[in-house]
C-alpha cells in the first residue's frame, strides 16, 4: 500500500518578546527569556506542521506596549515587509500591544503580508488561509 505524502512547507516563526520595565533584565534568566522559552516550546509542538523558529531575536526590554515605537517591533515589521516571516508568535497578546488601535494596525500589516499571528497563552490565533484553510 502506497501512501502519498506531500512535503511539509517550512513556516518561519518570529518570536516577539517585551517587558515594560528594565527591572530584572540584567538577570541571567529574565522575563524575556521565559517568554521566549514558552514560544519556542509552542513552535516545537507545531514542528510536524513545518513551524521553525527564526534565529533573529525581536526583543523589547524596557519598552511600553502603549505605542509602536520599539526597536524590536520595528525590526520585526521590517522583516515582515521583506517577506522573511510567516508566523508571529507571542507569549501573550499584550506583549505585542496594549492599545487596541495599535493592535489593529499590526493585524493589518500581518494580513497585508500574509502573516499568521499566534498568542501562546490567549485563545486568539489569526490564521492565513493558506496555512489553515478550514480555520
Amino acid at each position: 500500500m502506497h501512501v502519498e505524502t506531500r512535503p511539509i512547507r517550512r513556516l518561519r516563526c518570529a518570536i516577539y518578546t517585551r517587558k515594560s520595565s528594565e527591572e530584572g533584565l540584567d538577570m541571567e534568566f529574565n522575563s524575556l527569556d521565559a517568554q521566549r522559552e514558552a514560544c519556542e516550546a509552542y513552535i516545537a509542538s507545531q514542528k510536524s506542521e513545518g513551524w521553525i523558529a527564526t534565529r533573529e531575536r525581536y526583543d523589547d526590554g524596557g519598552f511600553s506596549g502603549g505605542n509602536l515605537d520599539r526597536p524590536g517591533l520595528k525590526q520585526l515589521l521590517a522583516d515582515i515587509d521583506d517577506g522573511l516571516i510567516d508566523i508571529v508568535v507571542v507569549y501573550k497578546i499584550d506583549r505585542l500591544s496594549r492599545s487596541l488601535m495599535d493592535f489593529s494596525k499590526l493585524v493589518e500589516v500581518f494580513d497585508r503580508n500574509g502573516v499568521t499571528f499566534v498568542s501562546v497563552t490567549n485563545p486568539l490565533q489569526l490564521w492565513r488561509s493558506s496555512i489553515c484553510p478550514t480555520c
